[in-house]
Formats: structure tokens, C-alpha cells, sequence
């Protein structure tokens, strides 16, 4: 399996790593290790999780974020959006569209 990352998914990385920094110094990093490293789990499990507004959904481990993702022919899994899970289901709705 392969994982490919858009450029949509690394704005909303960037914007997530911004607002983390601005809290605590230090912070947007960790943030960033670890929606990384939730990313990797999908060499081994892409294609398990739950499929939601017509993508499949890995919840982060230890920030309320969740990795919208598509599976594509030739093991690729792409991840597309990564969005925080306290803004309204709308807004995820519209932004996966």
C-alpha cells in the first residue's frame, strides 16, 4: 500500500500546525508528528475505516482531527482533507465535496 497526500490536506495541516503553535510554543509540531504518524497507519490498515460523506474517515489518535481518505486502483490510499472534528458536520460536508 502507498500513501499519496494532497495539497488540500497539507493546507488544512498547515492551518491546524498554526493555530496549535499560536497556543503553545512547541505545540504545531507535536501536532503535526502525530497526524503524520496516524497517516502512516495507513500503509497497514487503509480501507478499514468507516466511510462518512462518501470518503473513508481515520480519527486521529491524540488531536480531535479526523483524515478524510480514497482508495485508489494500485494500493494507493489518498488522503484529501484533514479537518477538525469541532467544526459543524456541515462544514465537513461541504469541504469533502
Amino acid at each position: 500500500m502507498k500513501v499519496k497526500i494532497l495539497g488540500s490536506a497539507f493546507e488544512d495541516l498547515d492551518r491546524a500546525r498554526l493555530f496549535y503553535e499560536t497556543q503553545e510554543p512547541g505545540l504545531g509540531t507535536y501536532f503535526l508528528d502525530s497526524i503524520f504518524s496516524d497517516i502512516d497507519s495507513l500503509l497497514l490498515y487503509a480501507g478499514v475505516h468507516r466511510k462518512v460523506f462518501g470518503s473513508h474517515r481515520l480519527l486521529a489518535k491524540r488531536f480531535p482531527y479526523a483524515i478524510y481518505y480514497k482508495l485508489q486502483p494500485g494500493s494507493t490510499a489518498v488522503v484529501w482533507r484533514v479537518l477538525d472534528l469541532r467544526q459543524s458536520p456541515g462544514k465537513h460536508a461541504k469541504a469533502l465535496k
